[in-house]
């Protein structure tokens, strides 16, 4: 192996040691398992790009060299971990703000009943990511208000209260003062708590909730639904098309009760999975997923309800499979 073959293969070595952890910061910005993807893969091949420019730059003649290095950006990265998290930060903020825009000029998009990708395991699997995300309590809800963020101040919200970045650092990329990227973090901090109140986070306790909704629905039984749900619960259902009416929010215990024992044929098919971290259900008549739903608990009653029934989004979520 040549010198630069080797060099590129510590490199990739190092980046991977990052991956997880650039992961996690992607997905609470993007609230999307592909985009998250696709932004980790842009950081490693910026980073690959530094580190061919100031390869160059250092083998370069003197008067070249000045040119390349004056060309090449940050050169040598001297704190792997802080430049990479920097970068998948910026490459978001832009994935945002074009996302915003996109949304400002669709009709056929709703924030209000737009779910967020969820990460999806088995119950009866050991899976850090989901250890990950039941411990920083980053379910749908919480990814749902971040969607009424703006870009920057969900950036400044997710790096500094999820992952202790400096607003110093912070402030570079949002291109403003600390102080002014204090307060961006300030106001998305009062905005989600005022939003998302303290929720179930044991799995046991979760699986039961989620369990004997699913024994209420099978059953027709609107008496037990109710017990279930907190007066004021909402549930979220995102069909992936606006226009067809079948996107929708619905708020109230009896409307949400109502509307689960429309859907009582597909509880037989209901299965126990880990939606980010917690017990939710997957419908999959016939082996095939139909829809997937999360779940947000409170002392033991249902104040959240969000389904993903948008066919194609469930298809690249890379469900486990199920029994016909």
């Amino acid at each position: 192996m040549d010198v630069n073959a080797s060099a590129e293969a510590d490199l990739a070595a190092r980046f991977e040691e990052h991956r997880a952890r650039l992961n996690a910061v992607a997905y609470r910005m993007l609230g999307s398992v592909s985009e998250s993807e696709d932004a980790v893969q842009e950081a490693w091949l910026r980073l690959s790009r530094t580190r061919a420019a100031a390869t160059a730059a250092a083998t370069a003649p003197a008067a070249a060299k000045a040119t390349a290095t004056a060309a090449s950006g940050p050169g040598e990265v001297r704190n792997l971990g802080a430049w990479l998290t920097t970068v998948v930060g910026r490459i978001c903020l832009d994935l945002l703000r074009s996302r915003q825009s996109r949304r400002e000029e669709s009709l056929d998009v709703s924030l209000e009943t737009h779910v967020p990708d969820p990460v999806v395991g088995r119950v009866d699997v050991v899976d850090p990511e989901q250890e990950a995300l039941r411990a920083d309590s980053v379910g749908l809800a919480l990814l749902v208000v971040l969607e009424t963020l703006a870009p920057a101040e969900r950036l400044a919200f997710v790096l500094h209260d999820m992952f202790a970045v400096p607003f110093d650092e912070i402030a570079l990329i949002v291109e403003r003062t600390p102080a002014a990227t204090r307060q961006l973090a300030s106001r998305a901090r009062r905005r989600v708590q005022g939003s998302t109140p303290a929720h179930e986070r044991d799995v046991a306790k979760q699986r039961e909730v989620v369990e004997a909704w699913t024994a209420a629905t099978k059953a027709g039984d609107f008496d037990a639904l109710l017990e279930l749900l907190d007066p004021d619960v909402v549930l979220r259902s995102d069909t992936g098309e606006l226009s067809s009416g079948l996107s929708k929010l619905v708020r109230g215990a009896a409307t949400v009760a109502a509307q689960a024992t429309m859907f009582a044929r597909l509880a037989a098919h209901q299965h126990v999975v880990l939606v980010n971290g917690l017990p939710g259900l997957v419908a999959a008549p016939g082996g095939e997923v139909f829809s997937l739903g999360s779940f947000t608990v409170v002392d033991g009653k249902i104040v959240e309800i969000n389904i993903i029934a948008d066919p194609e989004r469930l298809r690249n979520l890379g469900l486990p499979s199920f029994e016909a």
